[in-house]
């Protein structure tokens, strides 16, 4: 089984860069928000021509993506794979179909998505995938606040991501420091416990998944 984490946050908070310190020469990008990446010189790391980045808002691309990562032997060398946001995703699918009306497009977004962060969950054991997400943080009356990953439509608040995740660090950015957390404070962060020294770590993707692995 292949190890899937997710990494959601509020714009700006660094979910992105924190992509910085992978190798292009074993990692691969979906770009699904096609803003391009956010560190000096990523274009020549990551492109088509060195066939290890694509540009894609439909569901259905990214999933042949991950499926061509797992099967093809010539992809064999990949050994992290980024979906970037699955919120770009979401939203792209959902503005394509504004105008049609009832329950079938809110259950087939579902589905996509589901389907997507399933299969990565059976993917090859040698390879990492990576999710980036959204946040969104609901208020109650009593002024209780409690930070997620923001989904499109009441049919994938019930699938609850959250649980297809071992691992999700929340982004933040705290006295001018860039941080991911570890463990739930008010939010749906969550780790394998003993797996990180402490509830905010720096935000790099290469330390996370050296963690994780030597866990």
């Amino acid at each position: 089984m292949a190890k899937v984490i997710c990494i959601a946050g509020e714009s700006g908070t660094g979910k992105t860069t924190s992509m910085r310190n992978l190798d292009p020469e074993t990692s691969f990008y979906i770009d699904c928000d096609k803003k391009g990446l956010s560190w000096k010189g990523w274009k020549s790391q990551f492109n088509g021509d060195k066939k290890n980045y694509i540009v894609t808002d439909f569901p259905s691309v990214a999933l042949t993506a991950l499926k061509k990562l797992d099967k093809d032997e010539s992809f064999k060398k990949i050994k992290v794979c980024v979906v970037d946001t699955i919120n770009g995703l979401m939203v792209a699918d959902e503005m394509r179909r504004t105008k049609e009306k009832g329950y079938d497009k809110w259950q087939d977004l579902a589905q996509s998505i589901y389907e997507l962060v399933d299969y990565s969950l059976t993917m090859r054991n040698d390879i990492t995938v990576v999710f980036i997400a959204h946040t969104q943080t609901d208020h109650d009356d009593n002024g209780y606040m409690f930070t997620r990953i923001k989904t499109s439509g009441r049919k994938l608040d019930k699938i609850t991501l959250e649980s297809k995740f071992s691992t999700v660090l929340i982004s933040k950015c705290v006295d001018g420091r860039y941080v991911f957390e570890t463990q739930a404070n008010f939010s749906t962060a969550k780790s394998p416990m003993g797996a990180f020294e402490s509830k905010e770590i720096d935000n790099d993707i290469v330390t996370v998944i050296k963690a994780l692995e030597d866990f």
